[in-house]
């Protein structure tokens, strides 16, 4: 069996971390086992979907490398659920309806004021047509057959469809809801695992029915524990957890990625930086059922960390303008950002303010120069220089060092001073020394 696995967005809003986590399960799943990744765009909803947001989507996606292997639009696809509808319809699996919503809530107070379930009622007399009203339809539940199937990530999941409502699958309008044209797409496209979260437990339980109503064999089913933040569950209100926030604040997706893909498991988080090498490692047994905890400032540290790894080739074309390969390889392990290296090339090749320092330190940077002068630069140059000035001085550690590191760089940490004064150089550095004593 060929694994075919898809993401199925709605396009009224920017992805947020929840559904990109969604989505990079999906294409790890179907990669890890050579399958087939499917962006199918549900804009059956014609006032919320917009095409500014079909396209935004797809821009994040590719932005984070999680590109499909086949794109499908729900839109264009009105002809196959009509169809398989009138199939439904034929089979006496889906029936009109014509209560009004004020009048099912009558009917789900008095449920619950008699202790039961608010299950929808069947009503023969539900089915004569009120003069003047069109009707909603339902897909009818088989009562006398119990649902149930073995979950990747839940394990054994039962339901019994007499505690389940007729679900409600086209408005009076003739509009889609959402739980057949998903099933109808998830026959005709031949997806094999449906992965999402565990909010669609019981839609999961409904949609079984209509996938053997089709003829069809239900897919295999992973329903993931909910993906929280300290606000709560993450909805698309919250913008700053978004991939569009992510991409303006410099965050490399892979980090990103790196993160989604094993929060909630019981794998380590670690600095991934390619989508093969996650999929390899990608388990469905790894996954608890504990809601999947998600922190911003986790994605920065990866982030970090994944910098501190990458090759210039990764880089190179994203990097700022004079930025060579040396010039990567010393600084790489102190950026949190990749923005954060065009920061420091000034440092290297540039020019600086001279720092305000102490009348003592200002002393101290002088003996700097005067030693640098006579310095051979040709080999080791910043231990030359500390081991001359700490004995001359007296001086050691922080009082020796940082005078040095604010007049050479001018900031007060960063990386390895050796790195740095032999790559800026000798006239560099004796010009900053010599500014900084005099200021």
């Amino acid at each position: 069996m060929s694994v075919v696995t898809r993401f199925a967005p709605s396009p009224s809003g920017r992805l947020h971390v929840g559904n990109i986590r969604t989505a990079l399960h999906n294409l790890l799943f179907a990669r890890k086992l050579d399958g087939k990744f499917i962006l199918r765009i549900d804009d059956t909803d014609r006032e919320r979907s917009t095409v500014e947001f079909d396209q935004a989507i797809r821009d994040d996606l590719a932005w984070m490398g999680l590109e499909p292997d086949r794109l499908v639009r729900q839109s264009e696809r009105f002809d196959l659920y009509e169809r398989e509808f009138g199939r439904l319809k034929a089979a006496g699996r889906v029936y009109a309806c014509y209560e009004t919503p004020e009048e099912l809530e009558v009917r789900r107070k008095v449920l619950l004021g008699r202790g039961l379930p608010p299950v929808y009622e069947r009503r023969p007399t539900d089915a004569v047509a009120p003069e003047g009203r069109e009707p909603h339809w339902r897909f009818k539940l088989d009562h006398d057959a119990p649902i149930a199937w073995n979950d990747l990530i839940r394990g054994e999941q039962r339901f019994d469809p007499k505690l389940l409502s007729d679900p409600v699958v086209r408005r009076k309008d003739g509009s889609w809801l959402y739980l057949l044209p998903s099933v109808i797409d998830d026959v005709d496209l031949a997806v094999t695992h449906i992965v999402r979260g565990e909010d669609h437990v019981s839609n999961s339980a409904t949609q079984i029915q209509m996938f053997e109503a089709l003829g069809a064999e239900p897919p295999q089913f992973a329903h993931e524990a909910l993906l929280v933040a300290a606000e709560g569950k993450l909805s698309k209100r919250l913008g700053s957890y978004g991939a569009e926030q992510l991409r303006t604040d410099g965050i490399e997706p892979m980090a990103l990625l790196d993160v989604l893909a094993r929060i909630g498991t019981s794998q380590p988080v670690e600095p991934i930086a390619s989508l093969d090498e996650l999929a390899a490692q990608f388990d469905f047994s790894a996954f608890g059922r504990a809601p999947a905890h998600f922190d911003p400032h986790e994605v920065e540290l990866v982030n970090a960390r994944l910098l501190h790894k990458l090759d210039f080739s990764a880089v190179a074309e994203r990097l700022a303008e004079g930025a060579k390969e040396e010039d990567w390889l010393l600084l790489r392990g102190n950026l949190g950002r990749l923005s954060d290296l065009a920061r420091w090339l000034p440092v290297l090749h540039g020019e600086i303010e001279p720092p305000e320092l102490s009348h003592e330190e200002r002393l101290l940077v002088k003996d700097a120069a005067a030693i640098a002068e006579k310095l051979d630069w040709s080999s080791g140059p910043w231990r030359a220089l500390t081991d001359d000035l700490k004995r001359i001085s007296g001086r050691k550690g922080r009082e020796l060092f940082h005078p040095l590191r604010l007049a050479l760089t001018g900031r007060e940490s960063g990386p390895e001073m050796a790195g740095l004064v032999a790559t800026m150089g000798r006239e560099r550095a004796i010009r900053r020394l010599e500014a900084a004593a005099r200021r």
